[in-house]
């Protein structure tokens, strides 16, 4: 309890302040952790379509809520710990859960390293943000960790759409080679992202003018 009153505190100097716990970009956070809890199950069910759907409203969730929140003056101490959560929630979950599918085919689509390498990633990156914003600097995303949400957003995606083409020739009217040659590009492009975005947050941690101008504003991606 002491630590989030300390990191709450934190976030005020900041400058953010809480209009209301239930605004709507929060309730748009929170409805994509019930969808990254359905897209485990859709990926454990096999249902390979009815995941892609959910990883859309995901996706055009995370856009919108960050979208509202500014363009209405909405950010808030809970949004900006609750949506980076989610959003590792809901990225780590469905790599973790797309594991035993590639294991179980005898297949290198997915190696064990590359969920390593996500969900290390994300546990090191938020602890920094953490540790940061409870000195009262703001440590939100740029460009490169944008980039790498949007590329693991897509290599989820055409995962989802390879095994949901696997036991057919095409889908689409996109032969099924193509379709696993795209997935396993999106995997080298999404891995490759991830580790250049972490080394930028952590890079940045030199850059920081502890207790001065913040160096960052936004989500934590």
């Amino acid at each position: 309890m002491a630590e989030t009153i300390q990191k709450m505190q934190g976030l005020s100097r900041l400058g953010v302040c809480e209009p209301s716990p239930w605004n709507l970009p929060n309730l748009l956070t929170g409805m994509r952790l019930v969808l990254a809890v359905f897209l485990c199950a859709a990926i454990t069910g096999q249902w390979w379509l009815t995941g892609l759907v959910l990883m859309g409203l995901a996706a055009i969730t995370d856009w919108l809520d960050g979208y509202l929140a500014r363009a209405q003056g909405l950010v808030s101490p809970l949004g900006r710990v609750l949506d980076p959560l989610v959003d590792k929630v809901l990225i780590s979950g469905a790599f973790i859960f797309l594991l035993p599918v590639a294991l179980s085919q005898g297949e290198n689509w997915l190696p064990p390293w590359m969920v390593a390498v996500v969900v290390g990633r994300e546990l090191i990156i938020t602890s920094v943000r953490e540790v940061v914003e409870r000195h009262g600097v703001a440590f939100g995303a740029d460009w490169p960790g944008k980039l790498k949400m949007v590329l693991q957003c897509a290599a989820i995606c055409l995962a989802l759409v390879a095994e949901e083409v696997r036991p057919r020739d095409s889908l689409w009217g996109i032969d099924r080679a193509l379709w696993n040659g795209l997935r396993d590009l999106s995997m080298w492009a999404m891995a490759l992202a991830t580790v250049a975005s972490g080394g930028h947050y952590l890079a940045k941690l030199g850059s920081i003018r502890w207790g001065g101008e913040p160096v960052g504003t936004g989500d934590s991606k």
